[in-house]
């Protein structure tokens, strides 16, 4: 027996128009179609028929995390801030935390994720080797104090996600957990029928070792990631890489300081000696927990700061302000060059490898120097991949220009190692009697964003199309309005849901069938089945949501059709 749920008695108000402030589809289908309303910026709730869709999302997500041997728990929200504060995340997260106080004055905080809380978890539990390996998740309201939440449920204050952590005694263990994990996301996403990609991806704050991405192409989507047309690299942009060439600093013409009068951009410069943009140096000035370092890249490209910010996790990356020029005789704005910073830390692209000769800042107001080469007249103390990668860069992998393209990320999966572990001393005893340090894995998946996803990936110009696994009903049978029609619907509702067949029934007296029918596409049930113009001789319209295909059945013929 399943539920039959009568939109007569449904708590749900559909609207005809997109809300003024909606700009993705699911902010505007979602809200239109009566599955959430906004209660604050980035703050949902979900109406009943949200709720379900959530709910299945979260099943599937439970079903194949239990199926690799995870165990679900249920931590705390609020938080106290010493745990953070012991791995240094407290500070690091900065803004993006809610931070709060009790009436003790004590200092709390209300997770942005769990790692800390589920390590201490385990250092109480776990004592011994013969404890391990163990995977634990749990699904759970996380809070980021957004800026700037948008795009629906997508970017929210307030958020619902499924986080896993495994804990393991060696090395080889942790990579049995993480390929578990990953077979189980797509297992999960194949189920929820989304269309994904696995991407290579950086760890940044999180620490670890190999980390991958699961990110769901969309045009709403707030992730950029690079596809090669010609073989199977994927990854986000901000772990693409590009190979470091060096050649020889013999041959090259000696230095040429040039005269440059108000050039202090590379777009003046290149004008002014009549020079394309990639033949100059361009060395940008940031500071890394304070300290002034400068970037160089090839002046036709531009600086990533999100990658940049990725590399050097958990410091942090800001921009240089006239103030931090003062007293600074060695950095002049504007003309900056990589030969004079000796004070300075150089951080580069591997474009800019030993042997390239540039023309850069000569370090002097309105001067400018010629073939400044790496290697010889400059060191670089770090190469990092920190350029905005471009289309038609080539693929770090086959050498094929690479594509573009915008996604949602729904998933992802780090091989956290031994980083938490060390911070709380997680041991446990081994076979050999002695202490042997935990490794973890920490595996994430978005249920809330999941929903956003399937909107975004699935919905048409009539609204949204959900799969069955997720759907809010397996059928929407629709009763026209005549009392015939609406008995018949009844009736047949009943016996689906005496079938096991997950039924919602448009019953409402008073709405005109077209809002009726308007109202099916809408909601995106799977299966609409119409009780309209033949129903005193016992015949139903069955329409597919998704094709549009239409056919008369009996009732005898759909009841037997859809209970299969």
């Amino acid at each position: 027996m399943a539920q039959v749920q009568r939109m007569s008695r449904l708590m749900v108000k559909t609207l005809r128009d997109d809300p003024a402030d909606a700009e993705t589809l699911n902010h505007k289908l979602l809200v239109r179609a009566g599955y959430v309303r906004r209660t604050a910026a980035g703050i949902w709730t979900w109406l009943p028929l949200g709720k379900k869709v959530y709910e299945n999302v979260a099943r599937v997500v439970r079903e194949e995390m239990d199926a690799i041997g995870g165990q679900e728990v249920l931590l705390p929200a609020l938080l106290p801030k010493e745990p953070y504060e012991a791995s240094g995340r407290y500070e690091e997260y900065g803004d993006l935390l809610f931070r709060l106080k009790d009436r003790k004055g004590s200092d709390y905080l209300l997770g942005p994720t769990h790692e800390e809380i589920f390590t201490q978890v385990v250092k109480d539990q776990c004592s011994s080797y013969k404890d391990l390996p163990v995977i634990l998740y749990q699904i759970q309201t996380k809070y980021r104090d957004e800026a700037r939440p948008r795009a629906g449920v997508l970017r929210g204050r307030e958020f619902q996600m499924k986080d896993a952590y495994s804990f393991d005694t060696s090395d080889e263990g942790l990579a049995e957990a993480y390929a578990l994990h990953r077979g189980a996301y797509q297992r999960i996403f194949e189920r929820l029928g989304l269309d994904y990609r696995i991407v290579s991806a950086v760890s940044g704050a999180m620490g670890g070792s190999q980390s991958e991405e699961f990110l769901a192409p969309a045009p709403a989507g707030e992730d950029t990631f690079v596809d090669c047309p010609a073989c199977d690299y994927a990854a986000n942009t901000e772990a693409v890489t590009f190979a470091l060439k060096p050649a020889s600093t013999e041959g090259h013409p000696a230095v040429e300081e040039l005269d440059t009068p108000d050039t202090p951009t590379i777009e003046t410069l290149a004008e002014h000696l009549g020079v394309p943009a990639s033949a100059t140096l361009k060395n940008l000035l940031v500071k890394v927990d304070g300290e002034i370092v400068a970037v160089g890249v090839p002046g036709d490209r531009e600086v990533d700061l999100g990658k940049l910010g990725e590399h050097l996790a958990p410091a942090e990356v800001e921009l240089v302000t006239a103030e931090d020029f003062e007293g600074r005789a060695d950095l002049v704005r504007g003309y900056v060059g990589p030969q004079g910073l000796d004070k300075v830390r150089y951080i580069a692209d591997p474009r800019v490898a030993p042997g390239t000769s540039w023309i850069t800042g000569a370090n002097k107001p309105d001067r400018h120097a010629r073939n400044v080469v790496c290697g010889r007249d400059f060191e670089v103390d770090d190469y990092l991949d920190v350029v905005v990668v471009e289309a038609g860069d080539p693929c770090p992998a086959c050498g094929a220009g690479l594509k573009l393209d915008r996604a949602i990320e729904i998933g992802h999966i780090f091989q956290l190692g031994r980083k938490y572990a060390d911070t709380f001393q997680l041991d446990v005893l081994g076979q050999n009697g002695k202490p042997v340090r935990v490794t973890m894995g920490s595996y994430g998946i978005g249920v809330s964003r999941a929903v956003a996803a399937l909107v975004e990936q699935t919905a048409d110009e009539h609204g949204l199309c959900w799969s069955k696994e997720v759907a809010p009903a397996d059928v929407h049978v629709v009763a026209a309005g005549k009392a015939v029609q609406t008995e018949l619907a009844l009736d047949v509702a009943g016996q689906l849901g005496a079938a096991g067949v997950r039924v919602l029934v448009d019953d409402r007296a008073g709405v005109s069938p077209g809002v009726k029918f308007t109202d099916a596409e809408l909601i995106g049930v799977p299966q609409i089945l119409v009780a309209g113009r033949r129903s005193a001789e016992g015949v139903l319209e069955l329409k597919d949501r998704r094709t549009g295909e239409r056919e008369e059945l009996s009732v005898a013929e759909a009841i037997a059709r859809l209970s299969a």
